[in-house]
């Protein structure tokens, strides 16, 4: 029994010094707190696939008492939100293609006659198919509004229905939205890592200071570290589209040529961030740890599974400085709308100047912390 509680002893000893050592360390008690704050926020305010607010543009062709009050039903349902109120179809595909609404509402010319004569009045639901979860609920949230007031206006009479049309994605097959988005977000993962790691694996394997030692200057190396995460990036990306179009059959409907352009634009930014990782870890434990803590935010802020204009609006501030965000909207466009590279300019510009503040930050780094 004595060598029992010895031996217990012994490794309670071992225990107590890890958790003095963990504890005594500020980082330690930082990376302990921190994330699990940020993460349960995160998940909490982001990760729902419910919509509290839906933004809709109206068509109302009839211009009737009855098309105003399925409107002011809409209106007054304390989730629609009109942004627009059309006079033609011609100006849908603007507001859809932007991403300005959820949905566009078309009442046609006959619907007041229909309703009057007892026929069957279908009114219809634009949606955008670039994000399947959310045009089915919109579609669900319109035909619920208007069987409640075609309770209130027929007392059981079916005769106001709700037909779907969803955009670019007519039978909303998830894959088509999911896989065109693993784009960025694998390609992501991996620039992230692999720059995290050039710094911090040199340091642990003692070749670093031999490097520094060397006629390349800081930014020779921060160049020489940047290219090789940045090329594999792209064939990760590539891999991802390979297995897209030929296994999936999810064809790019866009040129080529611009998604290579939105991906290059959108590693490169996100390069810097890894260097910069790299450069304040002193091992590449720390940089695992680090960019759990940031690639968590940064796919949860993307828009990748619920709209950012559905997130809170202090969250949606936070989104502006995200590349991801711009990305993955970029991509989606390119790829399943065909839209032009000009058409997603709006996107491009924030990734670069995304990039002009992280690479320069990044070379400040190695300066400052490796030099």
């Amino acid at each position: 029994m004595d060598n029992i509680l010895f031996y217990l002893r012994r490794i309670l000893f071992i225990i107590r010094k890890e958790f003095l050592a963990t504890v005594n360390d500020p980082k330690s008690r930082v990376i302990l707190v921190v994330p699990a704050i940020i993460e349960t926020l995160l998940f909490g305010y982001v990760a729902s696939f419910n919509l509290d607010r839906v933004d809709y543009a109206l068509l109302d062709m009839s211009h009737s008492h009855y098309s105003e009050e399925l409107a002011a039903h809409l209106d007054g349902s304390g989730i629609f939100r009109r942004v627009a109120t059309l006079g033609n179809t011609g100006q849908m595909a603007q507001f859809i293609e932007n991403g300005e609404v959820s949905g566009v509402v078309v009442i046609p010319a006959d619907f007041a006659d229909k309703l009057v004569q007892g026929q069957t009045a279908p009114v219809q639901v634009i949606t955008d198919g670039r994000n399947t979860v959310i045009s089915s609920l919109v579609y669900n949230y319109v035909a619920t509004i208007a069987a409640s007031y075609n309770q209130d206006l027929h007392l059981g009479k079916h005769l106001l229905t709700v037909d779907s049309i969803t955009w670019y994605n007519p039978n909303q097959i998830t894959r088509w939205n999911f896989l065109p988005s693993l784009l960025p977000v694998i390609s992501l993962i991996q620039v992230m890592l692999l720059s995290g790691l050039s710094v911090a694996r040199e340091r642990e394997q003692g070749t670093f200071d031999q490097l520094m030692v060397t006629p390349l200057t800081s930014t020779e190396i921060l160049a020489g570290k940047a290219v090789p995460p940045l090329v594999i990036g792209l064939l990760q990306a590539l891999i991802v589209l390979l297995l897209a179009v030929f296994w999936f059959h999810v064809k790019v409907i866009g040129n080529l040529i611009t998604l290579f352009i939105v991906m290059f634009t959108f590693l490169l930014s996100c390069v810097g961030l890894g260097l910069a990782i790299s450069a304040n870890s002193k091992n590449m434990q720390q940089v695992m740890v680090y960019n759990f803590v940031v690639l968590v935010p940064i796919i949860l802020l993307s828009g990748l599974a619920t709209p950012v204009r559905n997130m809170p609006q202090a969250l949606q501030y936070f989104t502006y400085i995200n590349p991801m965000r711009f990305a993955i909207d970029a991509v989606r466009r390119v790829y399943i709308e065909g839209a032009s590279l000009a058409a997603v300019s709006p996107d491009l510009l924030p990734m670069v100047v995304i990039t002009l503040v992280t690479m320069p930050f990044a070379a400040w780094m190695f300066r400052n912390k490796l030099g």
